[in-house]
């Protein structure tokens, strides 16, 4: 009786899962959609709405899950999430992106964003050693990101007479938008909760539900845009979406969670995720900075390394974190 009230109640939490995750893809895309019109009725440029609105949108999914994880008690998911995404926005979105078609990219144009990815890679790593971060680091972190984004609209040679007119269907954008965040609000609350108990029924620790689950259901909008672009040879799009979106899951998803309430981290994560996350991002890194290409081959091996972190995750992950 009590294997299948177990039973029972891991399908549940797997409809519950899928259901929030559905939620957060439809969410996030009314977000980024109707905030994009927003701002540029507001006379906002091209690339000020790229690099802040579009950028914070694909990330929604992340903030409101990490956010609503931490602040509900559950740190482990939140952590998982933003390192999990980050691993998978390389090793799967990238990964399948190339397999598509070569990403060729200009490695000039990406080498400061590049090096503020190492940046922030080198701030979780601070976090995840000390096993916290407190609510100042949040904030320094959000300080910085907003340095970031005043650099990225000051390079901009764009004017506002070149933001092209968005449409878009249904009520006013205004209503959409405020629909999408509150979208968003449910869809993590339900995520959350069918995570943690789909964890409690399966016997799976919150954070590797996060690294896994969380981290690659939070990383399908990134994974969709990206594979759409790659089908039509849009390689910049892809590698500055990307290299963006795991800016902002530490810069805002992390740093945003710990202003809402200290993150205390794991120390699980020191032991295993962290070096994986590490060596993805300098993986990813000597791409952007010496090759300027990422071919099928590499994209192909990429993806077979995240199929091994996912099975590591549920196999030899605890036994290495429990190790002297």
């Amino acid at each position: 009786m009590h294997s299948l009230e177990t039973y029972q109640l891991a399908i549940i939490a797997l409809g519950a899962i899928a259901f929030g995750i559905w939620l957060l893809i439809k969410g996030g895309d009314w977000t980024v959609d109707n905030a994009v019109v927003v701002a540029e009725r507001s006379g906002l440029s091209k690339l000020f709405i790229a690099a802040t609105i579009i950028a914070f949108g694909t990330s929604a999914p992340e903030l409101f899950t990490s956010v609503n994880a931490n602040v509900s008690g559950f740190p482990g998911i939140s952590v998982g999430n933003v390192v999990g995404s980050n691993i998978a926005n390389v090793f799967m979105v990238v990964a399948v992106s190339a397999m598509i078609a070569p990403l060729v990219f200009d490695r000039k144009e990406v080498r400061v964003d590049t090096l503020v990815m190492l940046v922030a890679t080198a701030a979780i790593v601070v976090a995840i050693l000390a096993g916290v971060l407190p609510r100042w680091g949040g904030i320094v972190m959000v300080l910085v990101l907003a340095g970031y984004i005043y650099y990225q609209y000051k390079a901009s040679k764009l004017d506002v007479d070149e933001v092209e007119e968005h449409e878009v269907d249904g009520p006013a954008p205004g209503l959409m938008l405020m629909g999408g965040i509150l979208t968003l609000l449910i869809g993590s609350e339900i995520l959350v909760q069918g995570a943690v108990a789909g964890g409690v029924a399966l016997g799976v620790p919150e954070a590797v539900i996060g690294m896994t689950l969380i981290a690659f259901g939070t990383s399908l909008p990134e994974l969709t845009a990206c594979v759409a672009a790659a089908r039509k040879g849009q390689s910049d799009v892809i590698i500055g979406g990307i290299i963006g979106s795991n800016i902002f899951n530490i810069f805002s998803v992390m740093a945003i969670s710990a202003v809402a309430k200290p993150l205390i981290i794991d120390p699980r994560f020191a032991a295993f995720d962290m070096p994986v996350v590490v060596a993805v991002t300098l993986v990813f890194t000597v791409f952007l900075l010496f090759f300027g290409r990422i071919g099928r081959i590499a994209g192909g091996v990429m993806a077979i390394g995240y199929l091994a972190f996912i099975a590591a995750q549920y196999t030899v992950a605890d036994s290495i974190a429990l190790l002297p």
